[in-house]
């Protein structure tokens, strides 16, 4: 492993186990090891109908396919997450991937029974780590051999479908068993299941509703609004240049803090000063642990994290639109009460509409300190809810 691999996998593995703050990081992943494989297509044509020449996004899975390939699993990521969602790249690697707990062999999504693979998305945050790989603002544009900046096609959830959907393809899978994902993932999941029903048997969406929101959408827009104030942006030309690190840093401050909620807040750090003896009421220089743990967090996301990828993925978000009226598929949604960013009461709306379709439709709660984040931290608590309603 190179050594720049290495100090990505340090720099993730401390900005996870800062976000998740509370509880053990992940599961060991034993002997389940993936391998990073790149998708490519010559071109795609966007909803909007714009074209991106040379598309490439990373993808890796574990499992077999079986023999009518009919056993297979989508799993989709989350804003700030990639395909890594399962398993190490290395036996010597500190964290496995984000849903390790649930995913592999003998887990609720068991690799020994299913081929469950994962892609990282068209304008992926983390396009500079080294087992990263996706298409965006960053990527070359090959018409004037410079980064596309903000010339690049505003692209949608359903186009991120759309790529995942050429994927699948390219493997010969007809029909899927499967498509789950969190937070932005279960936009995806909601999406998979309205624009292709007959190709997938059931999906579950994670800590996500499909109900358009314009708090949410005014939210997510001040996720990127720390980058836009940051003159080293430039218009999103800074590529060559000094990037809009200090921009970047406070964008993901915000998306951690809104993604995570007041008991972890009050349970992790409480008021304590960010330095023992430096109490905040002395000066205006001494800050609280919390603020402390906020900059760190930031930093080490933004090690990896582009600012006009943040940007494309905070646009992509806003335009989530699934039509849950299209989807036919058995829905199992899986949320936390105590979520500032996809809220219970639209959780539960959205399970009535697919409902009114005459759509099964099971629900499940996550309870927990983080919020948004018991997506992550608290879902063995629907492992057995995600395994029964597979094997339906």
């Amino acid at each position: 492993m190179s050594r720049r691999f290495r100090n990505f996998a340090s720099i993730a593995a401390v900005a996870l186990a800062w976000i998740l703050a509370t509880g053990p990081l992940h599961a060991q992943s034993g002997d389940l090891i993936v391998e990073k494989k790149v998708f490519e297509m010559p071109s795609y044509r966007t909803v909007a109908g714009q074209t991106i020449k040379n598309v490439r996004v990373g993808w890796e899975a574990a499992g077999a396919l079986n023999a009518d390939k009919s056993n297979a699993i989508l799993v989709t990521h989350f804003f700030s997450g990639t395909s890594h969602a399962f398993g190490k790249y290395s036996a010597s690697d500190k964290a496995a991937g984000y849903w390790d707990v649930i995913i592999g062999p003998g887990k609720a999504i068991d690799t020994n029974k299913y081929y469950v693979l994962s892609s990282d998305t068209l304008v992926n945050l983390n396009v500079n780590a080294p087992n990263v790989v996706t298409t965006g603002p960053a990527s070359i544009n090959p018409d004037t051999g410079k980064p596309y900046g903000m010339s690049f096609p505003v692209v949608s959830i359903k186009d991120f479908v759309n790529v995942q959907k050429a994927l699948v393809d390219s493997l010969g899978i007809k029909k899927l068993k499967m498509v789950i994902g969190a937070s932005m993932g279960g936009l995806q999941a909601y999406e998979w299941a309205a624009s292709y029903p007959d190709m997938m048997e059931r999906m579950t969406a994670v800590i996500s509703h499909s109900i358009p929101d314009p708090y949410l959408a005014a939210w997510i827009g001040l996720w990127g609004q720390p980058i836009r104030l940051d003159a080293k942006w430039n218009g999103g030309d800074y590529y060559g240049k000094d990037p809009p690190v200090e921009g970047l840093k406070a964008s993901l401050r915000i998306i951690t803090l809104h993604a995570n909620q007041d008991e972890w807040a009050r349970k992790t750090f409480g008021m304590a000063p960010a330095e023992e003896g430096k109490n905040p009421a002395d000066a205006m220089a001494n800050g609280l642990k919390i603020e402390a743990f906020l900059d760190t967090a930031a930093a080490a996301r933004a090690a990896v994290a582009d600012a006009n990828h943040l940007l494309y993925l905070v646009k992509a978000n806003q335009l989530a639109a699934a039509d849950v009226s299209k989807i036919k598929v058995p829905v199992l949604i899986v949320y936390t009460p105590t979520d500032l960013v996809f809220s219970e009461k639209l959780v539960e709306e959205t399970a009535k509409a697919i409902a009114s379709n005459g759509t099964p439709v099971e629900t499940a709660k996550l309870i927990g300190p983080n919020g948004h984040l018991n997506g992550l931290t608290q879902i063995t608590q629907a492992k057995d809810k995600i395994s029964a309603f597979l094997d339906r």
